[in-house]
Parts: structure tokens; sequence; C-alpha cells
């Protein structure tokens, strides 16, 4: 196919239309213990039923239980309220049993009624300008951001809570780093002079947050090396230091960076583009009009990676400059978990009805050297069920400690969806109190606790029960 001009390179990725392609259709009821071999018989999966929730909210197994340990506009222990719209979470560990979570709020600049400064900013003066990465001239400050919370897990008490980073746009989802940070991404190529010239900055970047026990701002620097575009997640090899990172686009790319220096991502690197060996701009989300043979589950596919140029990208075109690299395509690349040696990560409309697949990476021994090309990294695309009664919207997700991948759904009537090493999907938990998505879980640590968020509300929930060892 000809596509010559910069036009006819979008053109080329058949996007138009499909970003929302999974929220069409009926919703039917689901049962859990449904395996991608068949949806007619359950297996011996996951926890068994999900029991009716007395309290209207979430179903669990049996054994299971919940608390809710924080909601939007709850009064915070800096002066602060509890921002609005939570999304993605990192858990680390604290002192004396306690759980650190660094937490995402996907707010943008003008949805003042998700704000943590209050309905007129009357809080704003409890910050400094230069807590804040935009502060909007003053007028129109940017409202997204990370706040932390300390959590006793032995008492099931909220410890305390506080904004953690300031100024940002729409932070999504981001990822654990291996020396005790979470990197929250922005879902937002908003620039300088947006909403009536009052943004003071360009958006689109990841930042680094410590995960402290008491009260900490994190330095509001964006991770420029690391690419401008519609970051959704990353996740870090703690072996070899590199970073892997989704865009959530439509026509979105599979990026990796390689830093300079391990562990210190600001001092610069490279970034890159997957590409399948042998197969370029492969289309891998399987769409009916999608250009080539489908791509197929569970058969492992070398991969290369293409440099990726101009990375500050003030067109947010890097996805149009790897496709015509040979990039290989994703159907809007979401939540990313680093695994045992493998990554996983979602694409929430791939899939011949746009439901979601779920794909795993395997890096080279060699990864991010020049003797990787002698066993490269291998692609498969792990589950596409291609079924709203088993998975819909796939979003968040985290590996679990017994090895299960467990999803958020964004939908409507979300459901928790775990799936086995085997690609097994099974039903942890539904959302029957919200026509809200759920986001962000994540386990403690210890393996005790699933922290989730119903983001509508801007409800955090605390889940317990007899998890597999």
């Amino acid at each position: 196919m000809k596509h010559s001009a910069k036009d006819s390179r979008r053109n080329f990725i058949k996007a138009s239309g499909m970003a929302t392609i999974g929220f069409m259709g009926l919703y039917q009821f689901m049962q859990p213990g449904f395996s991608l071999a068949s949806t007619s018989k359950k297996a011996t999966l996951g926890y068994g039923p999900l029991k009716k929730d007395p309290e209207g909210i979430l179903n669990l197994p049996e054994g299971f239980s919940y608390k809710i340990i924080s909601r939007a506009g709850d009064a915070m222990d800096d002066g602060l309220t509890l921002p609005g719209l939570a999304d993605g979470m990192g858990a680390f560990q604290g002192k004396n049993g306690r759980v650190i979570v660094v937490r995402n709020h996907e707010v943008s600049p003008d949805a003042m009624e998700h704000s943590g400064f209050g309905a007129n900013y009357e809080l704003l003066d409890k910050l400094n300008k230069k807590d804040f990465y935009d502060f909007g001239k003053g007028i129109l400050p940017s409202l997204g951001g990370t706040t932390t919370f300390v959590y006793d897990e032995q008492s099931g008490n909220m410890v305390r809570q506080y904004l953690s980073l300031a100024g940002t746009v729409r932070n999504c989802a981001g990822g654990i780093t291996p020396w005790g940070s979470w990197l929250t991404c922005e879902e937002s190529t908003l620039k300088k002079g947006d909403y009536e010239d009052r943004l003071e900055a360009d958006h689109g970047y990841v930042f680094e947050v410590p995960a402290s026990e008491e009260p900490l701002r994190a330095n509001p620097r964006p991770i420029k090396a690391m690419g401008r575009f519609n970051h959704e997640a990353v996740a870090v090899d703690p072996a070899s230091g590199v970073v892997y990172l989704t865009e959530d686009r439509g026509d979105g790319i599979f990026y990796r960076y390689i830093p300079n220096k391990p562990g210190k991502l600001d001092k610069g690197g490279k970034l890159q583009a997957l590409a399948i060996l042998g197969e370029k701009s492969r289309d891998t989300r399987n769409w009916e009009d999608s250009e080539g043979p489908d791509f197929p589950v569970m058969e492992a596919k070398k991969v290369t990676w293409i440099d990726i140029e101009n990375v500050e990208s003030p067109e947010d075109d890097l996805r149009f400059q790897g496709f015509d690299k040979g990039a290989a395509v994703f159907a809007r690349g979401e939540g990313i978990w680093w695994g045992d040696k493998e990554v996983y990560f979602a694409c929430t409309n791939g899939g011949k009805i746009g439901a979601g697949q779920v794909f795993k990476y395997v890096p080279s021994q060699w990864e991010g050297t020049p003797e990787e090309e002698k066993a490269p990294g291998e692609l498969t695309l792990f589950a596409e069920p291609n079924d709203r009664e088993i998975l819909k919207n796939c979003d968040n997700l985290a590996v679990a400690p017994w090895g299960d991948v467990i999803l958020c759904e964004d939908h409507k009537h979300p459901f928790l969806v775990g799936i086995t090493p085997k690609g097994e999907l099974y039903h942890l938990a539904e959302n029957v109190g919200f026509a809200s998505e759920l986001a962000g879980g994540v386990f403690s640590p210890s393996g005790k606790t699933y922290f989730v968020n119903i983001q509508g509300p801007g409800i955090t929930l605390a889940i317990t029960g007899p998890w597999k060892s």
C-alpha cells in the first residue's frame, strides 16, 4: 500500500471508530470459570462462584471480603482533599507491616469536580508554585498527579494520605521500579498554550515518584528521553533495567527504553519500538479490517527493535514514525506488569470484536545489547477470547503472587478477570455498585491484600481472602 505522505500514513492504520468499539453491544450477565477452550463448560479455575454482596458494591467469591479505605473528597494529612478519578497504583513495603501505595489520578485541567484543591482552588495556597509541573499561570493548574497512602495490613486501617505529585495531566497508569519508586504516566498530549494559552508546559511524559511513608512531594520533572506520547503504563525488567512502555492509541506501538544508566532514567537513554522479525509493520490487532493475516494466539514470534528519533514529538507522531520503519501496531496498549521473566500487557480494543487482548513478551537473555540478535526476544498473543462474556475491555493489570494475571475491565459493568499461565480465564470480582471501571489493581508485597479503585466515585478498596500461595 502506498503511503508516502504524512496523511496517507495515518490512513494506512485503519483505526477510525475502533477506539470505543468495546463499549458497543448489550451486556450479558457472566458466570466465573470460563476458559479459552470452551465457553460452554466451567473450568476448575479461580475461587468459585461470586457471591452477592449485601452492600451492593462488589461481588466476591466465598471467603473474600473488601473494605472501602478511602473516597474522593476525604481530607488528607497535608491539608488537601483526595482527588477523584483514581487509576493505576503501585504497592511497596513499608515499616512494621505497613504498605505504601502510590495512586494515580486521571484528572484533566478543567475537571474541577475532581480537584484536590477545593471547588474554587481555595486550598491551592497550601502548595508552592514550584511543586507543580504545570501551574497553569495560577488560573488553570493541572489537576492530575499522584497521591500516596500508607496502609496498616494488620489492623486494616489507613495510616495517612498525601499528595505526592502535582501539576500533571490525566495520570492513567504507570509502573513500579526495582529501586522503590513509581513511574506515573500522562495519558495526554496537551501542549503549552492549550486551554486558551493557560497551560505552561507540554504534556505526555513519564514522571518518577518516590515511595515514602512520610509526606514527600516528588520533583515534578518529566523524563523526556522516554518519549512524549499518549502514555499508559510502564514495566521495568529488574535484570537489565530496560523499561517497557504502552501507548493508549488505536494505532499505538509498543516501546522500550534502554537507559544509559540503569536505575537512573533521567540520565538519558534510547527509545525503541517493537517489530516482528521478518514481518514489516505487522498488525497485531486482529480486527476485521486489519492488514495481513490474523496474529496467532499462543504462538511465540521473534522480535527486533527499531530506533525512534525526535522523541519529544511536538506533532505526537512517534507511532507513525515507528510504523514507517516497520514497527508492529497494537490496539490501545494499556496496563503492563513485569512477571517472573516476562512482561504482560493489555490491549483494550484488540481482537475480532474489539473486546481485548493480552500479550506476553519474553526478553532476550541479552536484552538491549548488540548480542540480542543471537536470541531475540519473543512476543506471544497470550489471550484473545473474542467473547464479552469472558473478557471485555481489559485495562490495568498486575501479576498475582501465584503467577496469574489479574485484569481490571474498563466498562460500565466491569469484572476483575484472572488468567492462568496456561491462558485460562476466570472471574474474581464483579462491580455491581457503580457504572464505572475498575482500575489500578495491585497486590501488597505480602500478597495478603489486593487494592483496587472504582474510578467514577473515586473509591479505593482493600480485598482480602484465601489467596493462593
